[in-house]
């Protein structure tokens, strides 16, 4: 029974933890090296993570400096992140490229509030789906109605408590969103 719920809590601490690297990916109007960090890049062939073929520095609170280790590859950087959702426009000198992250509109803070707050939904199905496989673990145990009762209320005590987490996340993520 206690591995049940230790298993539980397992799973639910990954899920917040996706949840926070979703989180990552929407932007706030800063520069945000992990922004990039889904840019994958073809190089010599090879599919390979932006942040392993350069080093990404932050020049300014908008802007982004990518040097890449190897001078040759620059193009494919540029060609990289101009074909990934990130919608920002690469500029290059020939050694590094800036990326000005443009400031963001009421809009499109608003759009990407409603996306946080879909990935915060996605979350909280994840937990429920995770409550759901502990129950009927336990509904399957050998273990006495009794235990099995107070592992159930075990249970949902973890998830009451990890949904407060997903909300406060979301509200994190929502004011640095609309904060300008």
């Amino acid at each position: 029974m206690e591995e049940i719920l230790m298993d539980t809590e397992m799973k639910m601490e990954t899920a917040i933890e996706n949840l926070e690297k979703r989180f990552l990916n929407i932007r706030a109007g800063r520069a945000n090296p992990a922004m990039l960090d889904s840019v994958m890049v073809n190089y010599y062939g090879v599919d390979t993570p932006l942040k392993q073929l350069a080093t990404i520095s932050i020049p300014e609170a908008r802007q982004l400096c990518i040097k890449p280790f190897d001078r040759s590859s620059i193009s494919s950087i540029e060609k990289a992140i101009y074909e990934s959702n990130i919608s920002i426009t690469p500029n290059n000198n020939g050694e590094v490229i800036i990326l000005n992250i443009p400031a963001l509109t009421e809009e499109t803070r608003k759009g990407y509030v409603k996306q946080a707050k879909e990935y915060a939904e996605d979350c909280r199905i994840v937990l429920r789906n995770i409550r759901q496989d502990a129950n009927n673990d336990i509904k399957k145990s050998e273990l006495p109605e009794d235990d099995k009762k107070n592992a159930q209320d075990d249970i949902q005590e973890l998830i009451n408590k990890f949904n407060k987490i997903v909300d406060e996340k979301f509200k994190e993520k929502e004011s640095e969103l609309m904060s300008v």
